[in-house]
């Protein structure tokens, strides 16, 4: 592409617990991604489970992620898309519902209310970021569109995605102190199941069990519907510290995990005798290492089967999907199979895209790259801004954006609540923006209805006038009249 025209690339970030990572890539007309660019910096000191702990620190992170990318692309990177996810991530149900006049067809207005009454719980402390629609009832009838159908009862069950508003305001907080344009903000669980999942899987019935650094994120799906989401504040990194606890840096714990740990191991295949070496003096008996290693991993896995309801722990014909870089564990599967008693279970080390190009990190397909790929996969606005003039400063202040060469529309209509698709979370300014034109539009309604109210009395008023001056005039008519009357009589 010659350096006159804008390039065009989508540009994704996730801010993960020991890593935040940033993705370039191309889409092409046959669906494929072209990776462009990948930057990646230790996050652990500053996001903790998932969440933004220190504002000025993670601000500076995405900097440095968006300086390492735009050197690479030799382009601006005017904005970016970024997953949302993390402790105090859940979903709570919620039911709406209306009633009717008997004989009464849904409408899409009928249904937008109840959608607009369901986001407009009121959960305190908790930011609703997203919901999923669960079906809609119809009298006793459960509809998944019931627009069009006759009623005298609608409901709405949704499963509404919540976080907890400080978590929320600092992710939000530490883009705008870096300077960086959120393109949209996106439900990096919700974008990680469709990168992962097979369209058989959500719809038979699954259970998605992201296991990363500090936390574990279970999605259950059944009828290609999310019925379930929830976080656990545990991860791989929880076992790397048991092993730490051996008297060990956490670096060389790391590195005894890669190479010894395994999630399972039959009794019969323990040596009493084998040990591991620590360093170069130190040695751990194979059968305690093995039991600090089983000892964690147990606990990881029973949370993550606690997670999923009741109700649908016999229903998931679709299997348990594993995924992030604590699946890599050694027979991981084989640990979930004897706790759950499930036997179909898939390590999901790739999305299901054709994904081309890119660095190591890409090429490795250890499960660990998969979130921020379902991002990149998401986003369908333009990233890129001007080409870097290599005359002048390559980390100047040019963010102006140039044409583009394809279709990419460089900016989305702005969109309102009820426009929101799935998946997709209000950043807070989007919220602010939509909550003042909200008010701003009943303000307009109220003063409308205060002004008809007020020409309706002042109309009432002038008919009662009208009407008491008729009636005089009646009255006068007919005195007059009787008057006639009598004096004909004389």
């Amino acid at each position: 592409m010659s350096s006159s025209m804008a390039k065009e690339f989508i540009v994704a970030i996730e801010l993960g617990s020991s890593k935040m990572t940033g993705i370039a890539g191309q889409k092409n007309l046959d669906g494929s991604i072209s990776v462009l660019a990948v930057a990646k910096e230790e996050s652990s000191a500053f996001i903790r489970k998932g969440v933004v702990y220190n504002i000025d620190k993670t601000a500076q992170c995405l900097q440095n992620i968006v300086k390492k990318l735009e050197s690479q692309l030799k382009t601006r990177i005017k904005q970016v898309y970024v997953g949302v996810g993390g402790q105090s991530i859940r979903g709570v149900r919620n039911v709406v519902t209306k009633e009717l006049a008997p004989g009464t067809i849904v409408t899409d207005a009928m249904v937008d209310e109840l959608v607009d009454s369901n986001r407009n719980m009121n959960y305190p402390d908790q930011e609703i970021l997203d919901t999923a629609v669960q079906e809609y009832k119809v009298d006793s009838q459960y509809q998944q569109d019931p627009v069009g159908i006759q009623c005298a009862r609608l409901e709405g069950n949704y499963l509404n995605i919540l976080q907890r508003k400080g978590f929320y305001k600092n992710f939000n907080k530490c883009f705008e102190v870096a300077g960086i344009a959120i393109a949209e903000m996106l439900n990096a669980p919700l974008a990680l199941a469709d990168a992962v999942l097979t369209e058989a899987e959500r719809r038979s019935g699954c259970a998605l069990i992201d296991i990363g650094a500090d936390t574990t994120t279970v999605s259950v799906y059944t009828k290609n519907i999310l019925r379930h989401i929830a976080v656990i504040p545990l991860g791989g990194a929880n076992i790397t510290k048991d092993i730490a606890t051996l008297q060990m840096e956490e670096s060389d714990a790391e590195k005894m995990k890669l190479k010894y740990a395994s999630a399972y191991t039959d009794n019969n295949d323990i040596d009493n005798n084998l040990k591991y070496s620590i360093d170069q003096d130190r040695q751990v008996e194979s059968r305690r290492f093995i039991e600090i290693v089983e000892g964690r991993t147990e606990e990881i896995v029973e949370n993550a089967w606690y997670q999923v309801p009741s109700e649908y722990c016999d229903k998931l014909l679709g299997g348990i999907i594993l995924t992030g870089g604590g699946a890599n564990l050694k027979n991981m599967d084989r640990a979930f199979q004897n706790h759950t008693h499930i036997e179909k279970i898939r390590i999901a080390k790739f999305p299901s895209h054709t994904i081309t190009g890119g660095n190591d990190d890409v090429k490795s397909k250890n499960g660990m790259m998969c979130t921020v790929l379902g991002l990149l996969y998401k986003g369908d606005i333009n990233c890129a801004g001007l080409p870097i003039d290599h005359n002048g400063d390559l980390f100047g202040s040019q963010t102006a954006s140039g044409g583009t060469a394809g279709n990419t529309p460089d900016q989305r209509p702005a969109r309102k609540p009820g426009e929101v698709p799935a998946g997709v979370v209000m950043t807070e300014a989007e919220k602010q923006k939509a909550e003042e034109e909200a008010r701003l539009k009943r303000e307009q309604e109220e003063r409308e209805a205060r002004e008809k109210a007020e020409a309706a009395a002042a109309e009432a008023a002038r008919l009662k006038r009208e009407n008491s001056k008729w009636n005089k005039f009646k009255k006068g008519i007919v005195n007059f009249g009787k008057q006639i009357m009598t004096g004909d009589d004389d």
